[in-house]
């Protein structure tokens, strides 16, 4: 454990680093996306743990481990997993509604020289305060949101107040932090329909489709560099008798001027890509590229037809609008969940894959959030660019990324609802043989079956991420639906991403916004 935490935190510096910009670089702010992306990693880590747990109980042949055996023993894990969830779920609470935005602030009012180190604090604690209210609201929401109606409906209005209370003390508060989990998760929920559903399209084809070759680029920009200068030739060519230019053509100069700025910082970016060892690796390395991109591709493929046929199972097979579209077991060929099923009598296969199938969502996600950028509808807030990701978009992205784990669970159970529900957990059914030799023609023998929603209580254990999932209908039916957009958009994404050409060599490096200082300050970083 360890050293798969060392590991993330290792990842996270080096990815943050990658990223931050070289000019804006802030202590606070690169503290706090680092924590952040790595409690976003480590939370994403536990429906593994929580399915191992489940199924480590438990033997092939169906009947509990020693250690397992009693009651006492298996309620005892199951609550150490739950509190763990809400342990890190908290933690997310934290961030979201308290450190992120409070850094955040901080970082914007230091852009202000004529304010000190107090106000600062100050002005940034002013605006965190409006999340901590939304915050506040959530729990005291889901505090007193009954999940049971009361017993007796004829009762009066205190004592309907008092049931309310008594609920809220059996629970020990953890409805109330369910309740914001979830709120927080719709909000995932959509940045996984945004960027993860684009994400899973844009990567493997990126990877298959490549780079525009170095040496065509540099040559069409010498060209594009040529064509512009004589432009601005000929513009500058109708003042050599002292007239002076027209309003169009002073507009014109400017615009062109401007371009032929963009242009020659290209020009030095792509001489720098070729001279660069790394170019080369990458060429080297395209084969590798595009048998991972094909792969990628249709991992992405598979998951889309899993979540598909899942929807439908629920759309044919669950109680309805109502209940969340809750579905007990399999009814439709899963073939994710079927997979995983499959892979469990060869330890620890199928944990190997339900821990990449979750990595899989947050490396897709991130690549979808590079490529778009932070949009709020459809005003583009921030880009995420090597060397260049201001602080505040690198707090968004990690934000962000924290609310995509938080709706991953109920994604990779739409994926295999049933593994995700009992894992590999066996129990022993007993069925009636007929023999000649009994005395009532018949004898029990014990049959080991796969758990499932008909198996006893007491003989198989329901993993805590699930239990978490449906602890509200009405946010299970709010996901159903979003399962859909997801899909929808992966279509879209697809056909977008068909569509585009090759990437530049140098993409994300050169924008029109840049100024040549902060690309000298790059090209000598």
């Amino acid at each position: 454990f360890l050293v798969s935490f060392q590991a993330i935190l290792a990842f996270c510096w080096v990815y943050i680093r990658k990223y931050q910009s070289r000019q804006e670089s802030e202590v606070i702010s690169t503290i706090t996306a680092i924590c952040a992306l790595a409690i976003a990693l480590i939370t994403s880590a536990l429906l593994p743990v929580d399915i191992f747990l489940v199924s480590y109980m438990k033997y092939q042949n169906g009947t509990y481990k020693e250690w397992a055996a009693s009651n006492v023993t298996r309620q005892q894990i199951e609550d150490t997993v739950l509190y763990g969830y809400y342990t890190l779920y908290s933690i997310i609470l934290f961030c979201v509604f308290l450190w992120i935005p409070f850094v955040y602030f901080y970082y914007e009012e230091k852009d202000d020289d004529n304010v000190n180190k107090c106000s600062q604090v100050k002005n940034a604690l002013k605006y965190t305060v409006g999340f901590i209210i939304v915050c506040a609201a959530l729990l005291l929401i889901g505090a007193f949101v009954p999940l049971d109606a009361p017993a007796n409906q004829n009762s009066t209005q205190w004592e309907k107040v008092q049931y309310l209370f008594e609920e809220l003390g059996s629970s020990h508060g953890l409805a109330a932090l369910s309740f914001s989990i979830s709120s927080l998760t719709l909000i995932g929920m959509l940045a996984v329909i945004t960027y993860t559903a684009y994400g899973m399209s844009v990567l493997p084809l990126n990877l298959i489709k490549g780079t525009r070759n170095v040496v065509y680029e540099r040559l069409e920009n010498t060209e594009d560099i040529e064509e512009v200068e004589h432009q601005i030739e000929k513009i500058k060519s109708k003042c050599t008798d002292g007239r002076p230019l027209s309003s169009r053509d002073r507009k014109s100069l400017h615009q062109l001027e401007s371009k032929l700025q963009v242009l020659q910082r290209r020009e030095r970016h792509l001489e720098v890509a070729e001279k660069t060892c790394c170019t080369k690796v990458c060429g080297a390395l395209r084969p590798f590229k595009i048998v991972f991109g094909l792969f990628f591709i249709l991992v992405a493929f598979l998951f889309t037809i899993a979540l598909f046929i899942s929807n439908l199972d629920k759309a044919l097979h669950s109680a309805g609008i109502n209940s969340g579209f809750i579905i007990f077991g399999t009814n439709l060929t899963n073939p994710l969940n079927e997979l995983l099923l499959a892979l469990q009598p060869v330890f620890p296969l199928d944990y190997v894959l339900i821990t990449v199938i979750t990595m899989y969502f947050v490396f897709t996600s991130m690549a979808g959030i590079r490529n778009m950028g932070i949009w709020f509808f459809w005003i583009r807030l921030y880009k995420i660019r090597p060397g260049r990701t201001r602080p505040q978009a690198l707090l968004f992205l990690c934000m962000i990324l924290l609310l995509i784990v938080l709706h991953t669970s109920y994604m990779i159970y739409s994926l295999a609802p049933q593994y995700v529900m009992y894992g590999s957990q066996k129990y022993l059914l007993q069925s009636k043989m007929p023999t000649l030799g009994a005395p009532q023609g018949n004898s029990t023998t014990d049959m080991t079956k796969t758990c499932d929603a008909e198996a006893p209580e007491d003989q198989c254990t329901i993993t805590r991420t699930y239990l978490f999932l449906h602890k509200f209908w009405f946010f299970s039916t709010i996901y159903y639906f979003g399962n859909w957009a997801f899909i929808a958009v992966f279509l879209v994404g697809l056909v977008v991403s068909c569509c585009k050409g090759k990437k530049s060599v140098i993409e994300g490096e050169v924008e029109d916004d840049d100024s040549d200082i902060s690309d000298d300050e790059f090209m000598h970083a």
